[in-house]
């Protein structure tokens, strides 16, 4: 019985870490002009290029084994830091999904809770990307692909650009090119 309860509270403790490692830590947003000062500008084409498997495939070919390892080591430092910045803006745009949702328009709202599920999302596959890219960091041998990341922090600028465009939307362009 005790083993039982010990495990239940365990696991519910696990369930609070791994939703507030998810939601993040970022401050409560009261305008759309906080967003754009608040935010860490992500570089996709940059963070892209860094991730691309033909650039990595190039750098393997032409460089020693020991100049390759340590030149895609500061490639995944530089991927990391797009990483935490990604994660970082996702934390961001789930308060602003929270409080659209409460709007009295069924739009804003649908998309603010889209929003928030991608921002969810995003800041999961980020928790993942910093795992693998430490093990990278470790054995810069191995070969991975962080493309989802990509991908999701994509479709999460494109939501937040939506719900803004359907809010303010004069702000949109301003808060997608701060993120």
């Amino acid at each position: 019985m005790i083993f039982s309860l010990l495990f239940v509270l365990v696991s519910l403790a696990g369930v609070a870490v791994l939703f507030r490692a998810l939601r993040g830590q970022a401050a409560a947003v009261q305008s759309l002009d906080e967003v754009e000062s608040l935010t860490q500008p992500v570089d996709l084409e940059a963070f892209r290029n860094l991730m691309d498997p033909s650039q990595e495939a190039f750098l393997r070919e032409r460089l020693p084994a020991s100049e390759f390892r340590q030149v895609q080591r500061e490639r995944l430092r530089a991927a990391l830091e797009y990483v935490g910045r990604a994660a970082h803006n996702a934390a961001l745009l789930v308060r602003v999904g929270e409080a659209a949702r409460a709007s009295a328009d069924p739009e804003v709202a649908r998309s603010a809770q889209d929003l928030v599920n991608r921002a969810l999302q995003m800041r999961l596959y980020a928790q993942m990307a910093r795992v693998q890219i430490g093990l990278l960091i470790a054995f810069p041998q191995a070969r991975l692909s962080l493309g989802q990341v990509i991908e999701s922090y994509t479709l999460l600028r494109e939501r937040v650009a939506h719900l803004v465009r359907l809010q303010q939307p004069a702000y949109a362009a301003r808060i997608v090119s701060a993120l």
